[in-house]
C-alpha cells in the first residue's frame, strides 16, 4: 500500500515559493486549498464562524470580500480570531486594499491595472511590503480589460495570459515579487489552454480555478475536469473551487480532487462501489453514514466498503481498512490488506468508525514521532 509506482508520479512545474501569512505557496509545498466566505465582512462574528466551519473542513487560506470601509474596519477582527491566513479581495478602490494590509491581511486580491495611477499602484505596494502582505493577481474571462476585447475580439488564453502579464510588471516595476496569478474561466477549455501558456510564461505560483462553476454537482465535475487536467500535468500550486455552495463544500471538493491526484492525503480516502443486486448490505446510505461519521478525521488512511466479494476482497488489500458484502448478514473485514474477523450488520457501523478512529490514531502517533504534519502525497501512495 506504501509502495511507490512511476505511473501514479506528477511531476510539478518548478515555481518559485511566496509566503502567504505563514503558508507556503509554490515551490515544494503542499498544494493549498482555499476558499471564500459569503458573509458580509462588516459582520465579524458571521464571518468568524464561517471561517471557522472552513478551517475545521481543512482550509490552508480563506478569502474575505472587503467592498467598503464597513469590512476593512472589520478585518483585524477576523484575523485575529481566524487560525488561517486571510486574504482580502480588492477590486477597484486602491484604499481598500491600503486599509487591508493595515488590518493584517495576510494577502491582496488585486489587479493592479485596475486601481488608477501608477502612483495608487505603488501606494499598494508600499503597503504591502509594509505588513508583509503577498498580492494574488487575478485575471478573469468575465472582466477582462476593454483594450484587450478590442485587440482579441473575445476572452482567449492570449487575451488572459496578456492580462496577467500587464499586471505582473506594474509589481515588478516597484519591485515587487511576492505574487501569484490566477487566469479563471468558467469555460474549461479556455481555462486550461490560458494556465497551461501562462505556466511556460512565468516562474510565479499560480492559483487554479473554474470560475462560476455552478452548483455543488455541475460545479464539482466542471473543477475536476479542468483543474484535473493541469494538476495531472503539473501545474497548479493553490486551489479554489468556486461552487454555488458553503464554502466548506469548496474546501471538501478540493481535498478530494487533490487526493485523487496523490497531490494531498488528509481524511479518510473511501473506495466503494456503486452497489447492485449482488450486495449484502445497503452500501449507499453505509457509505452515505460512515463519510459523515468520519468527516472529521483528519488523518490521511483509506477505507474500502464493497457490497459483495467479486471485487471486495481485491480493493480491500489495497486499502488500510475494507469490508465486504456476505450472505446471513455476516461480513468479512480487512486489516491491512488481510482478512481478520467477521462483523454483523447490526455491529457493522458502528465497528468500522471505532476501527478507523483506532487506525487514525495508530497513524497520527507515528506521525508525531516522525515529526510530521502531514504524511507526503508520495508516501501515501
Amino acid at each position: 500500500m506504501n509502495e511507490i509506482r512511476p505511473w501514479r508520479t506528477i511531476h510539478r512545474r518548478t515555481s518559485r515559493q511566496i509566503m502567504v501569512g505563514n503558508v507556503p505557496v509554490g515551490g515544494d509545498a503542499p498544494i493549498t486549498v482555499q476558499t471564500m466566505t459569503n458573509t458580509p465582512t462588516s459582520d465579524a462574528a458571521a464571518t468568524i464562524d464561517q471561517i471557522r466551519r472552513c478551517e475545521d473542513a481543512g482550509a490552508d487560506i480563506v478569502r474575505v470580500s472587503c467592498p467598503d470601509t464597513d469590512s476593512t474596519a472589520a478585518l483585524g477582527q477576523i484575523v485575529r480570531a481566524a487560525r488561517v491566513p486571510i486574504v482580502a479581495d480588492i477590486h477597484f478602490h486602491y484604499k481598500r486594499a491600503l486599509e487591508a494590509a493595515d488590518a493584517g491581511a495576510a494577502c491582496l486580491r488585486i489587479n493592479p491595472g485596475n486601481i488608477g495611477s501608477n502612483e495608487r499602484v505603488a501606494e499598494v505596494v508600499r503597503a504591502a511590503k509594509a505588513n508583509g502582505c503577498a498580492i494574488r493577481i487575478g485575471v478573469n474571462a468575465g472582466s477582462l480589460e476593454k483594450d484587450l476585447l478590442e485587440k482579441y475580439g473575445e476572452p482567449c488564453p492570449d487575451a488572459l495570459v496578456e492580462s496577467a502579464l500587464d499586471h505582473i510588471k506594474l509589481l515588478q516595476d516597484h519591485d515587487f515579487h511576492e505574487y501569484k496569478v490566477a487566469v479563471k474561466a468558467s469555460d474549461v477549455f479556455l481555462a486550461v489552454a490560458a494556465y497551461m501558456q501562462l505556466a511556460d510564461a512565468v516562474d510565479c505560483p499560480l492559483h487554479l480555478g473554474i470560475t462560476e462553476a455552478g452548483g455543488l454537482i455541475g460545479g464539482t465535475v466542471k473543477s475536476s475536469i479542468g483543474m484535473g487536467n493541469l494538476l495531472w500535468a503539473g501545474i497548479g500550486d493553490t486551489i479554489r473551487v468556486s461552487l454555488s455552495a458553503e464554502p466548506e463544500q469548496e474546501v471538501k471538493v478540493g481535498f478530494e480532487i487533490l487526493k485523487s491526484l496523490g497531490l494531498r492525503t488528509r481524511g479518510v480516502r473511501v473506495v466503494s462501489c456503486p452497489s447492485c443486486a449482488r450486495q449484502g448490505f445497503d452500501v449507499i446510505r453505509t457509505v452515505q453514514a460512515l463519510e459523515e461519521r468520519l468527516s472529521h478525521i483528519k488523518t490521511p488512511l483509506s477505507l474500502s466498503v464493497l457490497g459483495c466479494v467479486v471485487n471486495g476482497p481485491g480493493e480491500a488489500r489495497e486499502t488500510d481498512i475494507g469490508l465486504t458484502g456476505g450472505g446471513a448478514g455476516k461480513h468479512m473485514v480487512y486489516l491491512s490488506g488481510v482478512t481478520d474477523h467477521h462483523v454483523r450488520d447490526e455491529d457493522m457501523l458502528e465497528h468500522i468508525v471505532e476501527l478507523v478512529e483506532k487506525k487514525a490514531a495508530e497513524i497520527e502517533a507515528e506521525m508525531s514521532e516522525a515529526g510530521l504534519s502531514e504524511v507526503p502525497a508520495e508516501a501515501a501512495e
